[in-house]
């Protein structure tokens, strides 16, 4: 049994929390959960935009990283591991919503989204820039925010996403010019 009560705490690495689980101390899985909860629930927001649907990707992906941790190859790298499960669950979760919805942006939206200057609030930018990643293509809001938001090398993003490494570089460049352009000039045209 893990004792969290022991003082001094001693942080113990990924792989030995890994290895404590799967001897049949399930109650460590909840230290790795609290470990990567809040970084990851952020991840799930931006790349799903609904608070709702990030919270059941989130629970989605740890309850199916305890039920394969056995899976887990390199349990030193679980955090990419399970990063991987997250985002497979937000493509799924994304690609389930968008069929479910079929919704199209209307002309007031746009309006609106044109007409916004650069706020001094900050409350007011950080909102434009939700609204510009949610109008990335999901692959490209995908490796925006696993370069930028939980900054993964080229390789590590590779493992993640399955996607070959040239890819990626163009996603995230591609992503970052029309960020720019949305952001500097109100572009609303679809993501190429």
């Amino acid at each position: 049994m893990v004792d969290a009560g022991v003082s001094p705490v001693v942080e113990l690495s990924d792989a030995a929390l890994v290895d404590i689980v799967l001897r049949g101390e399930s109650e460590a899985y909840a230290r790795l959960v609290a470990r990567y909860r809040d970084r990851y629930a952020r991840f799930a927001l931006h790349m799903l935009g609904n608070r709702e649907d990030a919270e059941e990707a989130l629970q989605d992906a740890f309850v199916r990283g305890y039920r394969s941790l056995h899976r887990c190859g390199d349990p030193a790298r679980f955090g990419s591991w399970l990063l991987a499960i997250l985002a497979n669950r937000c493509r799924t979760a994304g690609g389930r919503r968008a069929r479910r919805e079929k919704r199209f942006v209307s002309a007031e939206d746009r309006h609106y989204a044109i007409a916004l200057d650069h706020p001094a609030d900050a409350s007011a930018w950080r909102e434009e820039i939700r609204l510009a990643l949610s109008r990335l293509d999901a692959n490209q809001r995908e490796a925006f925010l696993l370069k930028h938001v939980e900054d993964m090398e080229y390789e590590q993003m590779s493992l993640v996403t399955g996607a070959g490494v040239s890819a990626l570089k163009m996603r995230v460049k591609r992503a970052c010019e029309r960020m720019r352009r949305m952001l500097t000039e109100g572009e609303d045209a679809p993501a190429r």
